[in-house]
């Protein structure tokens, strides 16, 4: 195949297929790729000359619009991903600290031990447990929470920046995030599996692994202070 001529390098995306087959082809910004995508409408042809060498090229190229001969606009369906290489990595430190992070929330409810204590309060002596029950832990665990949510929503973006940069066409977007680490992280990995077969659901894995542990921890914690409080209150 012939590579377009430019004094600037031409950006990725779906031009014509040089080779004159009317189909749109991915041009990674270096080389051509063996994806090859048929829109589902066309407003003409492409003329066969268009993409040899020498020929105008657009400035730009976004997936479901090109222009040039044959202008392809108002798309039906988005264009297909492209896979990547085998070569680019699909997992990053980002992803990874927005997969494991709630551990940190998960230590320190186990690191918790209130111990609960009565106090009689107004002239009827009603009992109330005491608040001096909820220590520096519980209040370390509240706001690591919101810290934690805050930085996961961080580290998406930097991962979804990453992603692009890699040459992931349309990676789920980081303002999922917003919504809960784990929407991101299972949206994410679902995306990246398309464009790198057999790679890219660890996290996921991780994930699920990481939500059972924590399911069991909690309903001992729960457990333990549900008990602890039974034996604070008058029988």
């Amino acid at each position: 195949m012939t590579v377009p001529q430019h004094n600037t390098p031409t950006p990725p995306g779906w031009y014509p297929d040089p080779s004159g087959s009317g189909q749109l082809r991915w041009w990674d910004g270096n080389a051509w790729t063996g994806n090859a995508w048929n829109p589902p409408t066309q407003a003409g042809a492409a003329q066969p000359g268009a993409a040899q060498a020498g020929a105008a090229w657009p400035a730009a190229a976004r997936p479901g619009q090109y222009a040039g001969p044959g202008q392809y606009a108002g798309a039906v369906q988005p264009a297909p991903r492209p896979e990547i290489s085998k070569q680019t990595p699909v997992y990053n430190p980002f992803i990874w600290l927005v997969t494991l992070l709630p551990v940190i929330t998960l230590i320190i409810l186990m690191l918790w031990n209130p111990v609960f204590h009565l106090r009689y309060v107004g002239a009827r002596r009603v009992p109330t447990l005491d608040p001096s029950a909820f220590s520096v832990p519980y209040f370390l665990l509240v706001i690591s929470s919101w810290l934690i949510y805050g930085v996961s929503v961080l580290l998406s973006y930097l991962d979804w920046q990453k992603l692009q940069r890699d040459g992931v066409v349309r990676p789920f977007h980081w303002a999922w995030a917003f919504l809960g680490a784990g929407v991101y992280v299972v949206g994410r990995s679902v995306i990246v599996h398309k464009v790198a077969p057999q790679r890219g659901l660890a996290p996921v894995w991780a994930l699920i692994g990481l939500t059972a542990v924590s399911l069991i921890l909690v309903s001992v914690k729960a457990s333990m202070i549900v008990s602890t409080i039974a034996k604070a209150l008058p029988m």
